[in-house]
Formats: C-alpha cells, sequence, structure tokens
C-alpha cells in the first residue's frame, strides 16, 4: 500500500504535468550534486521545473494527468522539466545547458501539450526552431505575401493605364503651337469691358460740354439782335409828318 508521502508526490507531478506546456525527460547519472545544484538554478532562471521522480511515480502521475505519452520517453534514472510558457524557450534552456552546462546530462525526449512523444532529434530540431515572436512575424509575413501580390497585380492596368494618360497629356503639350504675343492695343481693348466703353461714348467731357454751350448762345444772339429794334428808332417821327408840323408854324 503506498504511503501518504508517494500520493502527495504523485499528486503534486500530476499538477504540474496538467499545467505545463512542455513536458521533457532527461538522465542525469554522473552528475555531482553541485552540477546538480547548478543544473536546477539554470532551469528555474528560464522558467523551468527540473525535478528528479521515480519511474514508477511518474507513470502514475502521466496517467492521471491524461498524458500517458510521456511514458515513451522514461529511460532508467529519469529527470523530469516542465516549462509552463512558450514551449520553444524552456526547450531551449534545457538543450543549451546540456550541451555547455558541462555535465553529463542527456535529452530523452518531450511532450508538448497533449500531442505525441517528441525523440531527441526532434526535441533538438525544437530548441533550434526562432522564438515564438519572431516565428509569428514569419508566419504573418507568409499570410501577407499572396494578398500583397494580388493587390499589386490589381494595381497593375490602373498605373499602366495612368501612365498612358501622362504620356499622351505630354505628347499634346508638346504639339500644342507657341501663342504669339498679342499687341498692347488689342490686349486693352480685350480687358475693357462693354458697359465702361458705352459709358464713355455716352458721357461726353467737360470740355466737351464747354464748347456745346458756346454754340448755343452764338445761335440764340442773331435772333435776339433781329427780333429787338434799336434804341434810337423808337421815338423818331417819319420823314413826312415832321414837314406837315412845319407847315402849320409859320
Amino acid at each position: 500500500m503506498p504511503t501518504q508521502q508517494k500520493v502527495d508526490r504523485v499528486q503534486d507531478i500530476k499538477n504540474r504535468l496538467e499545467r505545463s506546456s512542455i513536458a521533457m525527460t532527461a538522465t542525469y547519472s554522473g552528475i555531482s550534486v553541485n552540477q546538480m545544484i547548478e543544473l536546477r538554478r539554470a532551469m528555474k532562471a528560464g522558467g523551468v521545473d527540473f525535478t528528479i521522480v521515480k519511474n514508477t511515480l511518474l507513470s502514475l502521475a502521466a496517467d492521471e494527468a491524461r498524458k500517458p505519452q510521456l511514458k515513451e520517453i522514461v529511460q532508467g534514472p529519469t529527470a523530469i522539466a516542465l516549462g509552463y510558457d512558450d514551449p520553444v524557450e524552456a526547450a531551449k534552456t534545457l538543450s543549451e545547458f546540456a550541451r555547455n552546462g558541462g555535465t553529463s546530462l542527456a535529452v530523452i525526449g518531450a511532450v508538448m501539450g497533449d500531442g505525441a512523444a517528441m525523440s531527441s532529434p526532434e526535441f533538438t530540431r525544437l530548441a533550434s526552431l526562432p522564438p515564438k515572436p519572431i516565428i509569428l512575424a514569419m508566419l504573418l509575413g507568409q499570410l501577407q505575401s499572396p494578398i500583397a501580390r494580388l493587390v499589386t497585380v490589381m494595381n497593375g492596368p490602373m498605373q499602366s493605364l495612368g501612365n498612358v494618360l501622362a504620356a499622351r497629356v505630354r505628347q499634346m503639350e508638346e504639339d500644342e503651337p507657341a501663342h504669339e504675343p498679342e499687341p498692347a492695343g488689342e490686349k486693352l481693348e480685350a480687358n475693357t469691358e462693354p458697359e465702361a466703353v458705352a459709358d464713355a461714348e455716352e458721357a461726353p467731357s467737360d470740355g466737351a460740354r464747354a464748347n456745346e454751350a458756346s454754340a448755343s448762345e452764338a445761335e440764340v444772339a442773331p435772333q435776339a439782335a433781329e427780333e429787338e429794334p434799336a434804341e434810337g428808332s423808337e421815338g423818331e417821327p417819319e420823314p413826312e409828318d415832321n414837314a406837315s408840323e412845319d407847315k402849320e408854324a409859320e
């Protein structure tokens, strides 16, 4: 009958497996205590939970967490490394320490989510992938590339038509004859409004008005002279009357 300590251990591993985004197994034989302490520190700094558990307890925890494929990558004394965020970053952390940590740590395989178990070469390819932001940017670029090509193809006829129209406009401007400069008098007459010209013709100048007044006065003066008699001729008697008066006086 399992002890309470083992039951608690299985429950703890089961909870970690359910929360993890990737579960990796590795052999740790030949690693000293100091190297193990350094290994756990490096894993913790990279967001990876590294722990050693007996194979029987790990198998029970995998079944309860509904990840039985994890049992396929358990060989001999096995340690388990659990990543909870980006699985690629967790794989990079474990792979770099196994390659450069100066220990005999060797990765056996990994399980991502509910997927199939990965072998050691497959895990190595996973660890060599770019980080998640770069992968998303690459994926977005692949999705946008066909759309960009489609837009380019659709804009091609419109751009060609615009180029043809622009070339035609330039040709028409080159073929158009140059306009000769108009004389200053013609420009003045063209710029003079008809109303202003009519007003100028209808309204005589001050000199013309003075000449017209002098001419009218000259015409009226002879007529007045003919109609009015001379001042001396009004009281003079006719010659015959004067002779008769002289005879009566004698």
